[in-house]
């Protein structure tokens, strides 16, 4: 065929290449594959020339003869090669498409009109909003047009260019369009067309977030506005009048403020519309309200009618229980349909101390949410609802009982399963916020729970697992015959259900059962791994993973309790055998690693049999990374970059090893280049890769110090450039790393005192230091003053203060040990530099349970000099102002 390649500007098509880009399209609706793959080469191919995407705007534009599917895919086809190559088109192809979409906004078929609409913002996108000046003027002229399809069409694209280029409107680059653009979308509020009210509404709503200048000054009339679409017949125009006042609540509150009793029962009514798109924007409302500081004001006098309406939301709608094929109870031997399986993040380590009150730490992230039904993990009401009772149980504390006590009395004890699933998902969603007024129900409640973990429908089996899980601290306070041995025994067989997502949940609900437990599950340990290793030839793909979970956190909970032979001989050959099938490339390989290092971690000398294959695989995925992340730095275009998740799990399961083996991995690091690999890898662009990597550093210091010490001359100036609390977990794990080379330098820690100490100091005393990297910074300092006093000791004044604050709340152990032997060393050298602050010193001393004798006597001496120095009048003086239990605490264990 002859392509013509002249171009005018009233462009012909060549009838014969027509007739060929015609075939294309129709072959490539077809559903056959390789048909498929065959018009993309053919596409692609016809990318070269030039005027290719002249025929592809004719088809869309002025084929009228053809069906509207293949004119609109002509169009996406367009669209592709303008997001690809928009800057290669010659002169005049791009004005061509340009004129062509503004003379078609008004296309008579919708197809048409929106491909027209995605067309013009994709170009638009391109950075063509400036190459294209009268794009935004032609289409708010469009909209006065007297033609419904033109109006629909010109506002359909301006709507995309607002969702897609909403930053660069609201800028000096355009010369501020939005100061026109906005009060003209408001005067169409009240058009008569129900799509074109959307449409209007739908654009402004694009710039609230922003605070956009343009809005603001037309704030009032926006609202007023709104308000008048309240009752509109047209399910769009209510969702999008939600969605406006949801985002208004976040951003302009005041406004909203004189309006809210009408607002909130406004928003009532519509959580309960019969369009669920719309209740789910409402529902989104009492969401966003709970994280309000006025939230418990304003909804204290609606609760009794919100509380319902919310627990009725979390019923399953007919359609949940289709998609989630509710009707089906045996679904173990069906193979998991890959798409299902999400994409799972491995959190890299973080070195933490352990607390005294370790029961609930605060920055936990809770792995709970209300994620029980997964696979149509698309944000519903159900969901929606169960959030907002769950961000409400949290404001309003027990206050919120009254109003669902009754209710569940009700729902829990419900012939209809759908209806009693709902009350326990209700149990469940109130849990952390009203755990306290619970307490005197659940000795009545969790034996109806368990009971109900055996119902027939696994719906209502899967729901109880999440709740009961929910309330697993408390089960775990009480005497273990009574509620956790029971829980155990009946999640145990959940975990074997014959449903897969029963599987599921069972298996997430005992991680949190085995968390809250620990060494209370000890006694019970060879039931739970035969469970536990049996599961392993029972489960399908996505539950093998989440059992990986399970396995990995019972070792965490139970630690050298799991370093039997008999346990071992259960748990390790199921795990071994995974591990030799998965392939390098596989990601099944990260939950593995992770569950790997656990158990590496816990069984300690017992996982010596499989230490040398595990540590030289990980050794080879930190090397095959590297190499691979180096080649496509070199050619980008021949080779694609690594998945960096293989390296960052790789240098997780060494450090768990390191920590598990200690010295016996001498042998292996000896035999290993995994030194200049760390040294790679610290210096890796990707946080999480340097974060792991120090981690692995302090594991191998405390291991084989023998093999870590000729590089430290390397490694110090990275550790020194990483302290760095803009990225909070790297920053940490660095820190503790100099701690314990300080430990094992000792004084040839002088020359790299000066490189680190100042940032050490400097992250002490910032404002909203998390807690963990204060901790580990004050242990750090405190290490470093061990092994080096006269160079630390004359900074001793800048820090000792959140030094003894930060050091307080944690568990006597052996990092506590060698930071508070450097303090005193510190305070010896230079004992001016803690007067001022010297009651902080005290409280800080009191804090040890147990300490040493020979860092008792040190306290002693210190305590007693500062007496002396003082004179004992002076001192009553000062220790009266002691909190009594410090008073009391320093007297009977110091004698001051």
């Amino acid at each position: 065929m002859v392509w013509q390649t002249k171009m005018e500007y009233e462009w012909k098509p060549d009838e014969q290449g027509l007739q060929q880009i015609l075939q294309l399209l129709k072959e490539s609706q077809s559903p056959d594959t390789a048909i498929q793959r065959s018009v993309q080469q053919k596409l692609e191919q016809l990318n070269q020339y030039p005027d290719f995407n002249n025929y592809l705007i004719f088809v869309l534009t002025k084929l009228k003869s053809e069906d509207e599917p293949t004119r609109s895919l002509s169009g996406l086809i367009l669209k592709n090669n303008v997001k690809a190559h928009l800057h290669n088109f010659p002169n005049g192809v791009t004005d061509f498409i340009k004129n062509e979409c503004l003379k078609n906004i008004g296309d008579s078929s919708p197809l048409i009109r929106a491909t027209v609409g995605i067309l013009i913002t994709t170009i638009a996108s391109k950075g063509e909003l400036q190459n294209w000046p009268d794009l935004l003027p032609k289409l708010c002229a469009l909209l006065d047009s007297e033609d419904y399809n033109t109006c629909e069409g010109a506002f359909g694209a301006l709507q995309k260019i607002c969702e897609d280029s909403a930053e660069i409107l609201d800028s000096d680059i355009l010369d501020r369009p939005l100061n026109v653009m906005i009060p003209k979308f408001l005067q169409f509020f009240k058009h008569s067309s129900s799509k074109i009210r959307s449409h209007a509404v739908a654009c402004v709503n694009q710039f609230i977030i922003s605070r956009t200048q343009a809005l603001m000054l037309h704030i009032d009339s926006f609202i007023e506005n709104l308000f008048a679409l309240a009752g509109d017949e047209e399910s769009e125009v209510r969702k999008n009048v939600c969605r406006a006042l949801v985002m208004l609540l976040e951003v302009r509150m005041d406004r909203l403020l004189p309006q809210m009793h009408n607002i909130v029962e406004y928003m009532l009514q519509r959580t309960q519309d019969q369009d669920e798109n719309v209740a789910l924007e409402a529902c989104e409302f009492w969401l966003t309200l709970a994280e309000q500081p006025i939230c418990k004001d304003v909804l204290s006098g609606h609760m009794s009618l919100l509380i319902p309406v919310l627990v009725n939301g979390m019923k399953y709608s007919e359609i949940d229980i289709i998609l989630l094929k509710g009707d089906v109870e045996e679904d173990e031997a069906v193979p998991d349909n890959e798409q299902d399986i999400k994409p799972r993040f491995h959190r890299s380590r973080t070195v933490a101390q352990q607390h005294e009150e370790d029961g609930i730490g605060e920055e936990e992230e809770d792995d709970d949410d209300l994620d029980d039904d997964d696979t149509i993990s698309d944000w519903n009401l159900r969901k929606c609802s169960a959030a907002a009772l769950d961000v409400l149980a949290n404001v309003f504390r027990d206050e919120l009982l009254p109003h669902v006590l009754p209710l569940l009395k009700e729902l829990l004890f419900h012939p209809d399963w759908v209806v009693k699933e709902s009350g326990i998902l209700v149990l469940g969603a109130i849990a952390e916020g009203c755990m306290q007024g619970m307490i005197p129900f659940l000795p009545e409640l969790i034996p109806h729970l368990i009971q109900c973990l055996s119902d027939k429908k696994a719906l209502v089996r899967s729901i109880t697992c999440w709740t009961l899980s929910r309330y697993a601290h408390w089960v775990v306070s009480q005497p273990p015959d009574t509620y956790l041995k029971p829980l155990m025994t009946e999640l145990l067989k959940r975990i074997l259900d014959s449903n897969k997502r029963v599987q599921e949940a069972a298996c997430s609900a005992f991680a949190t059962l085995e968390e809250e437990a620990c060494t209370e599950l000890v006694p019970y340990l060879g039931y739970i791994l035969d469970t536990l290793v049996f599961a392993f030839n029972k489960y399908q793909h996505k539950n093998l993973l989440i059992l990986y979970d399970a396995i990995g956190t019972l070792a965490d909970s139970v630690g050298h309790h799991l370093n039997k032979q008999e346990y071992i001989q259960m748990l390790m050959p199921p795990l071994i055998q995974k591990w030799n099938m998965l392939q390098d490339e596989d990601k099944d390989l990260f939950p593995l690693l992770e569950c790997l290092s656990s158990v590496a971690t816990a069984l300690q000398s017992g996982f010596l049999p499989y230490c040398e294959p595990v540590y030289q695989r990980c050794v080879n995925l930190v090397q095959k990374t590297l190499s691979q992340a180096m080649l496509h730095g070199s050619q980008p275009d021949q080779c694609e970059a690594p998945d960096k998740d293989f390296m960052i799990v790789a240098l997780d399961l060494l450090s768990g090893l390191a920590e598990g083996l200690g010295g016996s991995i001498e042998q292996l690091v000896a035999r290993s280049n995994i030194l200049s690999l760390m040294y790679q890898c610290m210096q890796d662009k990707m946080p999480e890769v340097r974060q792991s990597s120090f981690a692995l550093l302090g594991d191998l210091t405390k291991a084989c110090f023998q093999h870590v010490k000729p590089c430290i001359a390397d490694f110090m100036p990275v550790l020194g450039t990483n302290l760095n609390p803009e990225f909070i977990s790297v920053c940490n794990n660095a820190t503790w790393a100099i701690g314990e080379i300080s430990i094992q330098m000792g004084i040839e820690m002088q020359p790299y005192v000066p490189m680190v100490l100042p940032r050490l100091v400097d992250i002490i005393n910032r404002p909203n230091t998390p807690k963990t990297l204060l901790e580990n910074t004050a242990i750090t300092i405190g290490r470093l003053g061990y092994v080096c006093p006269q160079e630390v000791a004359p900074m001793l004044q800048q820090f000792i203060r959140p030094w003894c604050t930060s050091l307080r709340n944690i568990r006597d152990n052996e990092e506590k040990d060698s930071a508070f032997r450097g303090i005193c060393s510190m305070i010896g050298v230079n004992p001016g530099g803690v007067v001022q602050d010297f009651i902080f010193f005290c409280d800080a001393v009191a804090s040890w349970i147990s300490p040493k004798d020979d860092l008792r006597d040190m306290f002693y001496k210190i305590l007693h000099g500062f007496k002396n120095q003082i004179g004992n009048e002076n001192w009553t003086r000062f220790s009266d102002q002691f909190p009594p239990p410090l008073k009391e605490r320093l007297a009977a264990y110091y004698g001051v």
